[in-house]
């Protein structure tokens, strides 16, 4: 059994939990998906409309405290030290009040959570940040949750916080049946990789750092509604999902990177044709297209994948990370880049905080 997988189930074992009875902290890890989720079926539930696929990364976690205050009226939010106001706060108060229900018990809470992801990275925060609560929240309403379980309870907060569950690869299942039963079968869950054969890193150009003229939620709903390309992206991207899988058991990292750029691609162009259109590709993003491409010709690989924004995600070997990060840096005309490689899952911090 791996590492990570120990570490997810001694999070709930009963007689193991860490912390203090009413008072946990939970440390989670962005994810990026290389088979992309978008669309939902089920708002309420969170319930996505095919299956995707992460790697969890080492760089950016959140840690999140939730402590329990019998004699308080509402929940206290506080936010890299200060208090979180309007849809975060109603975001949070809501996860909280899920756990409460679950968990039969009327306390309100005190989270204090840090994040350091920076602003406008290019890397949704709410995928460490609802991992983390999740966990946090989970033990010290005294949940006894087991890996699954808590992947489908930080689903509820954010679709992609059921992947930061879980380190390295995962894949998050869309579920089936009746949302009841998609319910219970939509979580995330380890994907083998084949370990040293494979050693990815991705480079992280950040071209743009402001507001989306289209929140990603509105960008989900129109495309789903009226781009005549959606439906023929998700059944291809059941096929590009059972082909990643495929290429990650066996280690083929060129496999790996051609399947996220068609799939990450796919999707783009499926928000190109939604009426009216969404259109996230900047210049800037094009010249990361293009330098990407050339690397290739240069013999290098390296594919890109992006989320719903300008961003763009360089897929590579660790070896020639520093090379490509180079590249993209002078492509990016400027903006910020970073460098990750497959992280660890969520964990429960002791008491002393290791």
């Amino acid at each position: 059994m791996s590492e990570q997988l120990i570490t997810l189930i001694d999070l709930a074992e009963p007689g193991e939990r860490r912390g203090t009875p009413g008072r946990a902290t939970a440390v989670a890890h962005p994810n990026i998906a290389l088979i992309k989720y978008w669309g939902k079926r089920d708002e309420k539930l969170v319930l996505p409309r095919t299956d995707s696929l992460s790697m969890t990364l080492d760089i950016f976690p959140t840690t999140t405290t939730v402590r329990l205050a019998p004699r308080a009226g509402q929940d206290t939010v506080t936010f890299n030290g200060r208090p979180a106001t309007g849809e975060a706060l109603r975001r949070i108060v809501a996860f909280l009040d899920l756990v409460r229900d679950r968990a039969g018990a009327a306390e309100r809470a005190v989270v204090d959570t840090e994040n350091t992801v920076p602003t406008g990275a290019g890397l949704a925060s709410s995928a460490s940040g609802f991992a983390a609560l999740a966990a946090a929240a989970a033990a010290a309403y005294g949940l006894g949750l087991d890996a699954t379980a808590l992947s489908r309870l930080a689903r509820r907060g954010s679709g992609s916080a059921s992947r930061s569950v879980f380190g390295g690869f995962a894949v998050w299942h869309a579920g089936s049946g009746t949302p009841e039963e998609a319910d219970l079968g939509s979580y995330a869950e380890p994907v083998p990789a084949a370990g040293l054969d494979l050693d990815p890193a991705l480079v992280i150009a950040v071209v743009d750092a402001g507001p989306k003229a289209v929140s990603s939620r509105e960008a989900m709903r129109r495309t789903v509604d009226t781009s005549p390309l959606f439906e023929p992206w998700a059944v291809s991207s059941k096929d590009d999902l059972t082909q990643m899988r495929a290429a990650l058991l066996a280690g083929d990292l060129e496999a790996v990177g051609e399947i996220a750029e068609r799939n990450a691609l796919g999707m783009h162009a499926t928000m190109l044709a939604a009426r009216p259109a969404v259109r996230y590709l900047a210049p800037a993003t094009l010249r990361v297209l293009d330098s990407v491409q050339q690397l290739r010709r240069d013999g290098l690989l390296a594919y890109v994948t992006m989320d719903a924004g300008p961003n763009v995600k360089v897929l590579c070997r660790r070896v020639d990370v520093e090379r490509v990060a180079a590249v993209v840096r002078g492509a990016a005309a400027g903006g910020a880049v970073h460098i990750a490689r497959p992280g660890p899952g969520t964990r429960l911090l002791n008491v002393d905080g290791r």
